[in-house]
This record gives structure tokens, C-alpha cells and sequence, in this order.
């Protein structure tokens, strides 16, 4: 059976690259584990940093995060709040720098990324978008490569503790479960998560997350052939471990196994708040 998972999914980093600052935004609780993390990459000195996630609206940090200008472009991993909240006003802290997000709604001032194969340089490092959909439609996940040195940003993708949120309609367990795929092709990577520290292996990280998913629907497939009905009763049988004040962020997940399974309930589909992983 797989239960609750709360610990790191691969061994934790040793170190940061030289080159890699970690900013984490006063933002604690069950749903942000320790804090959002913002991530500043400068390839070197006096060169203008990139800035992955601005994190929440709070004048503190956005004011830590521009003190490490210059900023030559703020990314998005993806359209939460808790990513996304603070990245106008940063813009603007900055002097108008660009946000680039896959939805336009979150991106400022340029174009939003493009697909597979893009690429942005210019800062003294090679940032490739990876498309890695699955906990949100939008999700996005950078590979970063300065010298001989890489690290992959992972957003929320794959967290630094525990497990992820399909944050169903708007996520998609079949495609979440493709991006894990992918990303576990990065083998001995760093990966540089939204939330808690560091892990020292991307792939070894996603090829945890994916046997953790598989087991998940394995037994989600029983509850139902015992007798659940409906998203509720998967929950109960299934995160039984869970406390039950994140019952209903683990119903998102149900919702999306579900229909990964083809197993309709009846049900209509609850709003989907910005709250995001367990």
C-alpha cells in the first residue's frame, strides 16, 4: 500500500550551485510546506540575474528578491497564487522587467513561452522551458545550464518533501504522469523545487513520484471495486492517513485518478481554489 508521503522523494542536495541564490517567501503552512521558494540564477557577477517564481504578494520578500537586482527576466512555473501573487509589483520594483509564463495571464511585458525546443539565453545561461503539464494545464519546469553545471527548476511539479496536488479539472493525471516521464530522463540533476529544499536528483525524484502514482491508482481501483462511489468515499479508503483538514485537496487527486481510470461519479466538479500541494 502507498501511504502519506512526507519526506523528501530523493536524497536532499548537498549544496547549491555557485551560481543559484534561494529566496523563501514568509508563506508557511500545509499547503506551502516551508514557504514559496524564489530561485535567483546570476551566471556571474554584475551579470542580470533570472528569477524563477516571485512567490506572494509580500513587500518583505519582493523587496529581498529585487535587492539582488539586477534582473534581467522573471519566469513562472506556473499560474498559482502562491508563484504568481507578487510578480506585478516586482515588475515594477524592477523597473518594468518581464514576466514569462506559459499563460499570458501571468506574463508582462513579452511574449509568453513558447513550446518544446525554445530557448532563452543572453544572461551567461542556457534556460530551456520543459513543457511538464499535469499538477496545472500551465505547468512548466527549466532546465538551466551554466557551463558544465545544470539544475532543473521544478516548480510544483515535483516538491522538495513529499508529494503533489493534480490540481483537478485543471490538471491532468495522464499528463502529469508524461512530465514525470520526461523528467525523469535528468539523471543526477539537481532539482530546484517550489517548496522545501533541494534534491540531488531529478530523475531519481520523478522515478519515485511515478511508482507513488501507479500505487496510488492501484488503490483507488480497489476502492471502487469495494464499493466507493464517489470522490469522498476514495478519499476516505485511500488517504485514510491523511489528516482530514487536506482531505479535500487530496479530492482533487481522487477526482483526477478517477478520470484516468474512466470512472464517472456523477459528481459535478468542485471550483478549484489557489491553494495547491500536499
Amino acid at each position: 500500500m502507498s501511504g502519506h508521503v512526507t519526506a523528501p522523494a530523493a536524497a536532499l542536495a548537498d549544496e547549491l550551485p555557485s551560481w543559484v541564490t534561494l529566496l523563501r517567501a514568509p508563506n508557511p503552512g500545509p499547503m506551502t510546506l516551508d514557504g514559496t521558494n524564489t530561485w535567483v540564477l546570476r551566471a556571474a557577477p554584475g551579470e542580470p540575474a533570472v528569477v524563477i517564481d516571485p512567490g506572494p504578494a509580500d513587500e518583505g520578500h519582493l523587496a529581498a528578491i529585487a535587492a539582488h537586482g539586477p534582473v534581467g527576466v522573471v519566469l513562472i512555473t506556473h499560474g498559482h497564487p502562491d508563484h504568481t501573487e507578487g510578480a506585478p509589483r516586482l515588475s515594477e520594483l524592477l523597473g518594468g522587467v518581464h514576466v514569462l509564463a506559459v499563460d499570458p495571464a501571468h506574463t508582462i511585458g513579452g511574449e509568453p513561452l513558447a513550446g518544446p525546443g525554445a530557448h532563452l539565453d543572453g544572461l551567461g545561461l542556457t534556460i530551456r522551458p520543459l513543457d511538464t503539464p499535469g499538477h496545472t494545464a500551465d505547468s512548466v519546469c527549466f532546465l538551466v545550464e551554466r557551463g558544465d553545471e545544470r539544475v532543473v527548476l521544478t516548480g510544483d511539479t515535483i516538491l522538495g518533501r513529499g508529494t503533489t496536488v493534480v490540481a483537478h479539472p485543471d490538471g491532468h493525471l495522464g499528463d502529469y504522469l508524461t512530465s514525470l516521464e520526461l523528467l525523469s530522463a535528468y539523471r543526477g540533476i539537481p532539482a530546484l523545487p517550489g517548496h522545501g529544499p533541494a534534491l540531488a536528483d531529478c530523475a531519481a525524484a520523478a522515478e519515485f513520484y511515478l511508482a507513488h502514482r501507479r500505487a496510488r491508482l492501484d488503490q483507488v481501483r480497489a476502492a471502487v471495486a469495494a464499493g466507493a462511489r464517489t470522490p469522498g468515499e476514495v478519499v476516505a479508503v485511500v488517504y485514510a492517513d491523511v489528516d482530514r483538514s487536506l482531505w479535500w485537496a487530496a479530492e482533487w487527486s481522487v477526482r483526477a485518478q478517477l478520470e484516468h481510470l474512466g470512472v464517472g461519479t456523477g459528481e459535478s466538479e468542485p471550483g478549484v481554489s489557489g491553494l495547491e500541494q500536499t
